[in-house]
């Protein structure tokens, strides 16, 4: 870090690993109760500052550590995830815990029922810590928009830690976590992982169940783990995909080891290196990092591969029409009767529906809102959403032929390292423009893996976006295991 790094207010944390936490609790070294104490020490040192825990879970996790140190006592083989405490991002519903989606409109809603992902990792052992911050209804890029206040990153307080998931990567920033769940609509799970400096997994669309998920967009809505490393991060990813029937765009397909897929070498694998990534825009340390990391993978043995996506100057307009008409008719079911805000002010049934979501969502919300149902109403939809999901189709069409000549692609996370707070908040456009590299995987439904790829001189992480086709997951670890492997 340069002299200047060294003036910030930093919580990063030296991350534990959870295949050494796991082998503690199975050799009776390490409990799972007292593990769990720790971290909840440890949120309660750093929390206030970094506002990452918007609620905890403390008897639930703590009765789920007490289960995993019985199973371990009597020496009975323990699963997966025994005792690693993990955080929920808090659009994912836990039974009995607030669920706010980082909104008033929802103040007071606990729902009855754990979402498919919560209730896989429970099962897997995981001690659920807690409910994490983002952006309402994971509506951003900064966490600015939470109506519970902004994450700060832990790298930099000063700066944002990305959005919408950025209290889910913050967590496993400032090892207030071992692992979080997060969820990505345009980047909403790589972009916060490259400002905070860990790994985040885009899971292609149907992998993982979202069941439990409070929906934003529902073609381009997906659940994915954080972790500070890649095969912690693949070891998530296989424990909450599969199949779910109560996700009818879930996938059948068979869901691979991912953890000894990301074991595998590297050597011989084409590497995609689309030219629209790298022109005008792209912050020029965050291209000398990104260019290191290719070098490594080269150095690795892998083919690089010029490749071009042209279509990619459309995606920024084409997920601010699809992602936004989604959510005017997802939104719709917040109205003040069934649950969550109700306006007090209210006479009428027309000026309570009115009222409460008037006083209920933020401006971000409200602004896509506005702009999906405009998209959506009578003379404007052919113009505006029907030609967006035609050009979306496009886009798919063009990774596809991407894919068939290349293993996987790789490009920079985010144009820029983290930004201060309030810099971008006055400029809607120029908050939308930082998913520039991220919003074109969401609309063609592929995967991806962000993976740390060194830091700016001040220090600020920057984050390798490696993307791979539909259900291929596995060739994506792997090459992020490589980057990773570099030490960059």
């Amino acid at each position: 870090m340069s002299s200047e790094s060294k003036t910030v207010e930093s919580y990063v944390a030296k991350p534990r690993t959870l295949a050494d936490l796991r082998a503690g609790i199975t050799a009776g070294t390490t409990k799972a109760a007292d593990l769990a104490a720790s971290y909840y020490d440890r949120i309660a040192e750093v929390n206030p500052r970094l506002n990452v825990y918007l609620s905890l879970t403390r008897e639930r996790a703590l009765a789920q550590a007490a289960r995993v140190d019985e199973t371990a006592a009597k020496g009975d083989p323990l699963p997966p995830l025994a005792g690693i405490p993990v955080g929920i991002k808090d659009v994912l519903v836990m039974e009995g815990a607030p669920a706010t989606a980082g909104s008033r409109i929802l103040e007071g809603y606990r729902p009855p029922y754990d979402a498919t992902a919560v209730a896989r990792l429970e099962a897997a052992g995981a001690v659920l810590l807690g409910k994490v911050n983002c952006d309402e209804f994971a509506m951003g890029s900064s966490n600015e928009n939470s109506a519970y206040g902004p994450v700060r990153n832990p790298v930099d307080t000063e700066r944002v830690p990305g959005g919408s998931s950025g209290g889910s990567a913050a967590a496993v920033a400032a090892n207030m976590a071992v692992a979080t769940l997060g969820t990505d609509t345009g980047g909403s799970i790589r972009q916060p992982a490259s400002f905070c400096g860990v790994v985040g997994v885009l899971p292609t669309y149907g992998r993982v169940s979202r069941y439990g998920l409070i929906a934003f967009a529902s073609s381009l809505d997906r659940v994915g783990p954080f972790a500070a490393n890649v095969r912690d991060a693949a070891t998530l990813l296989g424990v909450i995909a599969g199949l779910d029937p109560r996700d009818a765009t879930s996938s059948s397909a068979p869901v691979p080891d991912y953890a000894a897929e990301s074991d595998k070498p590297v050597e011989g694998l084409r590497i995609g290196i689309p030219a629209e990534y790298f022109a005008d825009g792209l912050d020029s340390e965050v291209r000398a990092a990104i260019e290191r990391g290719i070098a490594a993978l080269q150095a690795a043995g892998c083919t690089l591969k010029p490749i071009s996506l042209p279509l990619t100057k459309y995606a920024v307009p084409v997920y601010y029409l699809v992602a936004t008409a989604e959510a005017s008719a997802n939104l719709a079911r917040f109205d003040g009767v069934r649950y969550g805000y109700r306006s007090p002010s209210s006479d009428t049934l027309s000026a309570m529906y009115s009222n409460s979501r008037d006083e209920g969502f933020g401006a971000e919300v409200k602004r896509r809102i506005m702009l999906g149902t405009y998209a959506l109403s009578a003379g404007y939809y052919d113009a505006y959403y029907l030609k967006a999901q035609q050009v979306r189709r496009l886009l798919a069409e063009e990774y596809l032929r991407a894919f068939a000549d290349v293993d996987a692609i790789v490009t920079p996370t985010a144009p820029t390292p983290a930004f201060k707070l309030g810099e971008k908040t006055g400029d809607p456009l120029a908050m939308y423009l930082a998913d520039i590299y991220t919003v074109t995987a969401s609309l063609a439904g592929i995967c991806g893996v962000t993976v740390p790829s060194g830091t700016t001189a001040a220090g600020l992480p920057v984050g390798m976006q490696v993307l791979a086709a539909h259900l291929n997951e596995s060739a994506a670890f792997r090459v992020a295991r490589a980057v990773e492997a570099a030490k960059l």
